[in-house]
């Protein structure tokens, strides 16, 4: 982008400006040098929601437009990871871990005017079981809800969990009003600072501020949420000032020149996504683990993490960021060792081996996979790519009929080594009968011991290379430098709004 075409776009945008401050009060903000922003904002992003209804339908597009944004949970995750209240105004826990008391906000309403009570709580928590195709072994040890008043419920565990209160600060956690779930996959009905005011598939989705929020009322009333499925053109609207921020960009070659712009700000924020090679432990060859592990061997991360992302994310040996208090450093667990992986396979009677690459249509995707396929070859194995549209292809097919061999996804769910391994239902298929009974006596222990029993859950299911984390994938935002409030760390689905201001 030349600087003189977004002071122009920025000039055009003050101009529109002027005559809507005459009729629309509170519509602009003014930095303290004077010059006025629209109270707008728009978002270039890939990876465009299926629809709108989280309790049927997986996948991180979703949630990263309405969870905190539209919907809201009893608590939420703070841009350190550290959980805060949020619908709950405090909470507290019984001596024996499985009774949680939770004091609700006042004065809050749904978006369709209903107010938010305790009979909301229970009503949300207990329809998960019944109700929601995903995600319910998360809520998994509720046993009941009890309203104790309009601002106050008590949740009841059948057991003590170290796990269940983190796990409300995700998906499952969000609270729906009975009367609001006539359409979860058109008219998301929420708690939250925005509502959604127009869907265009294929090109964007538009959020309004409610003017009756119960909380901080957002600086920004109005935001756009463009989706590109190629890289280039989200860079070009970037540069022709056609869009205020590019969260998560794909294109990782291009920093340097952004970061030379005084007029982008570029952010490497933190995250919780794993590019995850995932193997179909069900089917074969990766039912036999000498072949997965061959895999391991096979391939060398540092060097696809260098050719495919230019060298931007962090090596990690297991399905677990560093950020994560039973993180352990296993990157030494399988070394770059073609030689061995070449035994494994004459060992399993699997040489020449030819598999099935199923690859989203995501600009990571395509780059890993291609360096995946070349260092394959070096051992032997013949991957052939099959190239599945994202997010409705590859959900149905990989992830919803696991009629895969061997895929590859950005995986962006906090803490989702219990997700992804504690569960032989789930796409992996990987077999849990040795960690089960660990990841229970974790949960129900001491958080020494659960901290403890997860290290060892990380070392079992990345030893047996359930599936291969190649590397964790860097969170880079590249927005106008006038554009505060940005949320850069990753450390859930969502995408946060709410804070954004023009400075």
């Amino acid at each position: 982008m030349s600087p003189t075409t977004r002071t122009l776009a920025a000039t055009a945008a003050v101009g529109g400006l002027l005559a809507l401050t005459a009729c629309t009060a509170g519509a602009t903000a003014s930095s303290p040098s004077g010059e006025a922003h629209d109270a707008s904002v728009t978002i270039g992003l890939t990876g465009e929601p299926v629809n709108f209804d989280l309790t049927t339908t997986a996948g991180s597009a979703i949630p990263q437009v309405l969870m905190n944004n539209v919907y809201e949970g009893l608590v939420a995750l703070d841009q350190d990871g550290e959980l805060q209240p949020k619908l709950a105004e405090s909470w507290t826990v019984s001596d024996d871990g499985t009774t949680y008391d939770f004091v609700l906000q006042e004065g809050v309403t749904f978006a369709n005017g209903e107010e938010f009570t305790a009979d909301d709580v229970k009503f949300s928590l207990e329809r998960i079981a019944t109700d929601w195709a995903i995600n319910q072994p998360k809520m998994a040890l509720l046993d009941h809800v009890e309203v104790v008043s309009p601002t106050e419920a008590r949740v009841v565990l059948q057991k003590p969990s170290n796990i269940w209160l983190y796990d409300m600060a995700g998906t499952v956690g969000l609270m729906f009003d009975a009367s609001g779930i006539g359409d979860l996959a058109n008219t998301p009905v929420g708690t939250g600072p925005y509502t959604v005011t127009e869907r265009v598939t294929g090109d964007h989705i538009s959020l309004a501020a409610r003017e009756d929020y119960w909380g901080e009322e957002p600086a920004i009333t109005d935001v756009e949420l463009r989706y590109f499925a190629d890289v280039v053109a989200s860079t070009n609207a970037l540069r022709a000032g056609d869009v205020d921020m590019l969260y998560n960009m794909q294109a990782p070659d291009l920093i340097p020149q952004f970061e030379a712009d005084d007029e982008l700000q570029v952010i490497q924020g933190s995250s919780n996504g794993e590019i995850l090679l995932s193997m179909n432990n069900k089917v074969a060859p990766f039912d036999d683990v000498r072949v997965r592990q061959a895999i391991a061997y096979a391939l060398d991360r540092q060097a696809i993490m260098d050719a495919a992302w230019a060298g931007y994310g962090e090596s990690i040996g297991a399905m677990v960021p560093p950020t994560d208090p039973y993180y352990e450093d296993l990157n030494d667990l399988y070394p770059y060792d073609p030689e061995k992986a070449e035994e494994l396979l004459a060992e399993a009677g699997v040489e020449n081996l030819s598999i099935t690459f199923d690859v989203p249509t995501r600009p990571y995707a395509t780059a890993v996979s291609e360096v995946v396929v070349s260092q394959l070859a070096e051992v032997g194995i013949t991957a052939t790519i099959a190239s599945d549209e994202f997010p409705a292809v590859w959900l149905d097919k990989v992830f919803t009929k696991h009629d895969y061999q061997m895929s590859v996804i950005l995986a962006v769910e906090a803490r989702d080594l219990l997700t992804t391994f504690n569960n032989p239902g789930y796409y992996i298929g990987y077999d849990n009968s040795e960690i089960a009974p660990i990841v229970a006596a974790a949960d129900a222990g001491s958080e020494e011991e659960w901290v403890e029993g997860m290290k060892e859950v990380a070392e079992i299911t990345a030893t047996d290379v359930a599936s291969l984390p190649l590397f964790l994938f860097p969170n880079i935002v590249v927005a106008d430098a006038q554009l505060g409030g940005i949320a850069g760390n990753a450390v859930t689905e969502s995408l946060v709004l709410s804070g954004l201001h023009w400075n």
